[in-house]
């Protein structure tokens, strides 16, 4: 069975307001767009195109036993357009999240109160792959040498000097992270911004570019500092990376396909105006320095390849443009159309047509499913 889904547009505030439109194909709103979720996530459930009239949230456990469905899927699908930085954050581990919301559950904090953690019992691992030409993220802590020389730079004022003592320190970057986020003040955060703002160092370029950016999105917002310690990543089209829990991370700008395990598990350490509870962040980090987390796809049937990164809840399949494809697949999957036109045809010789920003679900019994027509889509499905 292959069944159009289809949702629109949320508009966070942090949403391009023509970067979706523009894959789509059609005149801007005018209002930011930012995700386009397509899964059974009750925040934002796909509607299904067969008649019934229902979301995907409540078509599953429908059909479940008679399609060999699960009644939930393992993951979320969406396009994503950051036309400002999102918030800083990171995601508990499946323990950590089973701990966290029993936890809360047990004090009665509601599950929709700003202070609430933990949302779910899940992890939240993702993937993110560019489809603009360039995508700009912070993801990981950046080598600890490196990050000390671009504080070295920023001149000598008290609260440089701070930051550089805790850079010195015993566990570093959890302290240096700690004190920003909980005990420094408004106006060391100002002096330490506008000494990055105002430096200049030809090997820290974009580093410090991006200080002053966000410094104009979220003014004086300790988590810029807090920027300045991770990984700046350029992603051009087709580059992704994986983001498992523990890893501090922010997308800044640009479109791309996400793939995560389905849950609403955040914790954010900056660049927000939302709640940021220090003491459970600092229990969640990695603090190991690392390089950016690349993922890159492996090969897999004909003209087609899958981002893997090893884990149950999913996979994110690609067919390229331009040439007939075949892709194995692991469970009840949905197809995503991203450029020109792509003919999805299943085991049983069924086909669905999907444009840009066009969505399906495949039964697994559709498996392999086949791709023609020149165009480009991604594919979501349970992972190994």
């Amino acid at each position: 069975m292959l069944i159009a889904i289809s949702n629109t547009p949320r508009d966070y505030a942090w949403g391009s307001p023509t970067l979706i439109a523009d894959l789509e194909g059609r005149e801007p709103t005018g209002a930011p767009e930012a995700e386009v979720w397509f899964g059974d996530h009750p925040g934002s459930p796909a509607e299904v195109h067969d008649g019934s009239a229902r979301t995907l949230d409540a078509w599953l456990p429908a059909v479940a036993a008679e399609q060999g469905v699960p009644a939930k899927l393992p993951y979320l699908l969406k396009l994503l357009a950051a036309g400002a930085p999102l918030s800083i954050q990171v995601h508990p581990s499946k323990e950590q999240a089973v701990e966290g919301f029993a936890r809360e559950e047990r004090a009665g904090v509601p599950r929709d109160a700003g202070e609430r953690n933990y949302k779910d019992d899940n992890h939240k691992p993702e993937v993110i792959v560019a489809l603009s030409d360039t995508f700009t993220a912070l993801a990981g802590l950046r080598d600890l040498e490196r990050t000390r020389a671009l504080v070295s730079a920023l001149g000598d004022a008290p609260a440089v000097e701070a930051l550089r003592a805790h850079l010195a320190g015993d566990d570093p970057l959890r302290s240096a992270i700690g004190w920003l986020l909980g005990q420094a003040e408004q106006a060391e955060i100002e002096e330490i911004v506008d000494a990055a703002a105002s430096a200049e160092a030809p090997e820290f370029g974009a580093e410090l570019a991006l200080t002053r950016s966000l410094h104009a999105a979220y003014p004086a917002d300790p988590g810029i500092v807090v920027a300045l310690l991770m990984n700046l990543v350029e992603l051009r089209r087709g580059e992704a990376i994986f983001v498992p829990a523990g890893v501090l991370h922010a997308y800044v700008a640009g479109l791309g396909v996400e793939i995560m395990a389905a849950s609403d598990n955040v914790l954010r350490g900056g660049l927000t105006p939302k709640h940021i509870d220090v003491t459970e962040l600092l229990t969640l980090v990695d603090f190991r320095p690392a390089e950016p987390p690349f993922l890159r796809p492996v090969a897999t049937g004909e003209n087609a390849e899958v981002f893997a990164p090893g884990i149950a809840d999913f996979a994110l399949g690609r067919f390229g443009v331009g040439a007939a494809g075949t892709m194995e697949l692991r469970g009840v999957a949905i197809a995503l159309g991203v450029t020109g036109e792509t003919v999805l045809t299943g085991a049983s010789g069924r086909s669905i047509t999907v444009l840009p920003g066009q969505a399906a679900l495949v039964t697994p019994d559709e498996s392999p499913l086949a791709a023609d027509g020149g165009g480009e889509a991604f594919v979501a499905m349970p992972g190994a």
